[in-house]
């Protein structure tokens, strides 16, 4: 996997992402902090309104900036969009108001909402070889495994000699960082597609996106990785701090497990997709989440919750999650051409954390009202759900070039060259508006 590194674009591109990373997670930390000193007892409040922007922002401005990103160069583009991130971050220690934060937060997440998928669409046309691509892939999910187990770590020992508002300089930096990187080597930048009204392009993406069976069929499995995810993410702090009665430590190893687990499964997965297709592997991936959840919602039932029992549920749970998200970006890169990419993968963007603005407060809501159970229960449904909508949405039988008719060209347009009826490499765009049946 690492010998990608060795291409000077892409190592520069990861390193960017690494820094980047580090910075957001120290934010993150950071911004509990303020939220507690700005709101005190209100800080929960001021955090999921804070989540709640990110995600809007994410859902809302990715396909905008999507539609656009064509028309200028990438390298400029993204070394904007980290500027403004770096912006917006050294304004937050500075801030006296709650509403201060949410309008920095909202600023500096549209940049990451325009900053991360066009970046994610610039990655293979650096790395055109699909086993050099997909190696990649694995990478950066590790990147964002270690990410949760790292930033925490750099942030407990800053924290140890300095203030939590010098952990925003920390972000700064990493955005920062991430800018001269990127601003470092030479990045391809795609001929742009012909001029297209300002509607067209801003909804280009996800039509591409809901077109294509395949993709559709990720929507589905992403719904199911949300629904896993959000029950690790929003209720193992009430399950180890609770219920259990642990402690902080204790919370750190339980969240590890389930890093540790996609971890696992990014590492593997390179071999594994050399040899099986996206869809079964994604597939297994979605049905290993589910019957984690099942699994740990019997295990309390028979005998109440037990830490590890636990850290094995999660554990295999961040294998069936980066089992699901890993390959997706082969699936998009594989379903668009290249002047398409940012606007798919933007598409991809926003679609995923619609998925996840539900996901959210569901898990809490069954969490706070009716107890682990349930919200386990509730949860795996939800994941069966988005599994079963993808085994019908994305057919076993995916061809990338099946045979299809263009019985509306005329008869010496040149793409009809070799016959009304043909085959070639099949994505949708102006000549293929429809998928073949």
């Amino acid at each position: 996997m690492f010998e990608i590194l060795t291409d000077r674009t892409y190592r520069h591109l990861f390193l960017a992402q690494v820094v980047a990373l580090l910075g957001t997670g120290l934010a993150t930390v950071a911004l509990g902090l303020l939220a507690y000193d700005l709101a005190g007892d209100g800080a929960a409040m001021v955090l999921g309104t804070v989540f709640t922007i990110k995600m809007v922002a994410y859902v809302g401005i990715a396909p905008i900036a999507g539609a656009f990103a064509d028309r200028v160069n990438r390298r400029v583009l993204l070394v904007t969009l980290d500027v403004v991130r770096a912006a917006a971050a050294l304004c937050l220690p500075f801030v006296t108001e709650v509403w201060q934060v949410y309008v920095l937060i909202f600023l500096l997440q549209s940049a990451s909402a325009a900053f991360t998928p066009t970046f994610q669409a610039t990655i293979p046309d650096v790395l055109p070889e699909e086993a050099r691509y997909t190696r990649a892939l694995s990478l950066s999910r590790l990147a964002y495994d270690l990410e949760n187990i790292a930033s925490p770590t750099l942030a407990a020992l800053l924290l140890a000699v300095m203030s939590y508002n010098s952990l925003f300089l920390g972000t700064v930096a990493g955005f920062a960082a991430s800018a001269l990187l990127v601003v470092s080597v030479l990045l391809p930048s795609p001929e742009p597609a012909e001029p297209r009204g300002i509607y067209d392009r801003t909804t280009r993406g996800i039509r591409i996106y809901l077109a294509t069976p395949r993709l559709r069929g990720l929507l589905a499995l992403n719904l199911g990785a949300s629904a896993a995810g959000a029950m690790v993410l929003v209720n193992t702090v009430v399950m180890v701090r609770g219920t259990l009665g642990l402690s902080e430590s204790a919370l750190a190893w339980t969240m590890f497990a389930f890093g540790a687990g996609s971890m696992l499964a990014a590492l593997i997965l390179p071999r594994i997709l050399d040899h099986l297709r996206d869809r079964p592997v994604m597939l297994a991936g979605g049905g290993v989440m589910i019957l984690s959840l099942l699994g740990l919602a019997a295990s309390i039932l028979a005998a109440g919750l037990a830490w590890p029992v636990l850290l094995g549920a999660w554990l295999l749970t961040g294998l069936g999650y980066s089992a699901v998200l890993t390959p997706s970006g082969r699936l998009l890169r594989r379903s668009s051409h290249a002047e398409d990419r940012p606007a798919v993968f933007a598409a991809q963007f926003a679609l995923s954390h619609a998925c996840w603005l539900a996901s959210y407060p569901l898990a809490g809501w069954l969490m706070t009202a009716a107890g682990a159970v349930p919200a386990l229960l509730g949860l795996a449904t939800l994941a069966a759900g988005g599994l079963l909508a993808a085994l019908a949405l994305w057919p076993a039988a995916d061809p990338e070039a099946p045979l299809h008719r263009h019985d509306d060209l005329p008869s010496d347009h040149p793409h009809i060259a070799g016959g009304r009826a043909h085959r070639h490499g099949y994505v949708i765009d102006d000549l293929h508006p429809r998928w073949p049946h």
